[in-house]
């Protein structure tokens, strides 16, 4: 069983910055592949903003290319969103994602707010 715990998020303006972090624990982390982030909005759909492989390869939505950058800590068994150049329309609940093996797990959500 995975597990996966969540910080960083908060309220800021547009053109901040902000670095979530999620660490998985209760998990050998080389097991999961891939890790990630996705968020949803209010009254949006769940959508992909980024994973990376086990090997470092990296996916990122077209809306956040060249804004945020994912990485991992392979000692911490933790992953991390850089994320600047925060727009308003980044607003939303950011959940952390892992796959091991066929099972998908959530980490519980954080909220990310950018005010304009």
């Amino acid at each position: 069983q995975v597990q996966l715990v969540e910080s960083g998020g908060g309220l800021v303006q547009a053109g901040g910055s902000l670095r979530l972090s999620c660490a998985a624990t209760s998990v050998r982390f080389f097991s999961i592949n891939p890790m990630g982030w996705y968020r949803q909005a209010p009254g949006k759909q769940r959508e992909l903003v980024t994973t990376i492989t086990t090997g470092g390869v990296t996916n990122y939505a077209d809306s956040v290319k060249g804004r945020f950058t994912i990485s991992k800590d392979n000692f911490n068994n933790t992953v991390y969103l850089q994320m600047n150049s925060l727009k308003p329309e980044d607003t939303a609940v950011y959940y952390c994602y892992a796959r091991q093996r066929v099972s998908d797990y959530w980490g519980q959500g954080i909220q990310v707010s950018v005010s304009s």
